[in-house]
């Protein structure tokens, strides 16, 4: 897991181990172990991962290396071996994470506020969900799963002309259901969705589905 981060594709790393959490030490984690913990959460692969980047450790530091080589679909799946330094680590030097994310709220001041935009192919664009099913449990099946709480109020917006969009099938975003498993299809279209979830602060007018 990463735990005390800005969104869900961040954080300090913790493994858990015959039921306990451990932080890594940053001198047993290299980039390939990164790309199969971003991978395992869910997110796109690792922008930058380094000490202390998410406050001090509390858990304690596990004393393995892992030694992945980037396919696995589990950091548990990976090779590991005892660390060759001491069971312990310096402080600020249990590792930090912070991954790429597929999905995204923009045009508001909050993170958890805006157009649903999606990653793929490298290129960011608006969602249009089709509207079949597409209702405020929809809604807030994607608010939780970018870490923003539950849905406030979610609508679908036209704009003026058409423009190269993500389309999604509704049940994708059905609870329970990971973004990550989302197949979008290439199609021009006017219409995306807005959403506020309750992670937002500072609105008090909602929007009706």
């Amino acid at each position: 897991r990463l735990v005390q981060g800005t969104n869900r594709c961040s954080g300090r790393l913790e493994v858990k181990t015959n039921q306990s959490w451990s932080s890594v030490c940053e001198k047993d984690f290299d980039l390939q172990d990164a790309k199969v913990v971003c991978r395992e959460i869910g997110c796109g692969p690792p922008s930058v991962h380094q000490g202390a980047l998410y406050g001090e450790a509390e858990a304690p530091v596990g004393s393995r290396e892992f030694v992945c080589e980037g396919s696995e679909s589990a950091l548990l799946n990976c090779s590991s071996r005892k660390s060759s330094g001491r069971n312990s680590c310096s402080p600020g030097q249990a590792v930090g994470l912070t991954c790429s994310d597929n999905f995204r709220l923009v045009g508001e001041a909050s993170r958890c506020a805006g157009r649903l935009e999606m990653k793929r192919q490298e290129e960011w664009r608006p969602v249009d969900v089709s509207y079949y099913n597409w209702n405020m449990n929809s809604a807030a099946a994607v608010c939780a799963e970018l870490d923003c709480g539950s849905a406030v109020s979610a609508r679908k917006s036209k704009e003026d002309s058409e423009r190269p969009v993500w389309g999604i099938f509704s049940d994708c975003f059905q609870s329970g259901s990971a973004l990550k498993n989302c197949v979008p299809h290439d199609i021009n279209s006017d219409k995306s969705h807005e959403l506020i979830c309750s992670g937002t602060v500072g609105f008090t007018s909602p929007l009706m589905l």
